[in-house]
């Protein structure tokens, strides 16, 4: 198994500048969230992350293949942690690009 690579290693060996564990922590604190339950007979929740509510970055979903197995309040916490981990791989994504074009 690898030796996970820590904030404190990268900032340590960082010699250009570069996007940092607390500055997207510190736009994920922007991140607004919106909760679908798809209408009708599904098992289907969605969760949409916008940044200050208005830019969109990543919807995260959930689904059960039997109804019987439904449970809301479980489907949601799945789609909003997909969702939340979409938004912040979003978000380390544009600020890459962000620092890169200057």
């Amino acid at each position: 198994m690898s030796k996970a690579v820590t904030e404190q290693e990268l900032a340590e060996k960082a010699v250009a500048p570069r996007v940092t564990k607390g500055q997207i922590e510190a736009l994920m604190d922007r991140v607004a969230y919106v909760t679908v339950q798809q209408p009708g007979d599904t098992t289907s929740t969605f969760v949409h992350a916008y940044l200050d509510g208005k830019f969109f970055l990543a919807t995260g979903f959930s689904a059960c293949v039997n109804k019987e197995n439904f449970d809301a309040g479980v489907r949601l916490r799945l789609a909003l942690s997909n969702a939340e981990k979409q938004a912040e791989n979003k978000l380390w994504e544009l600020e890459g690009y962000r620092l890169f074009r200057g």
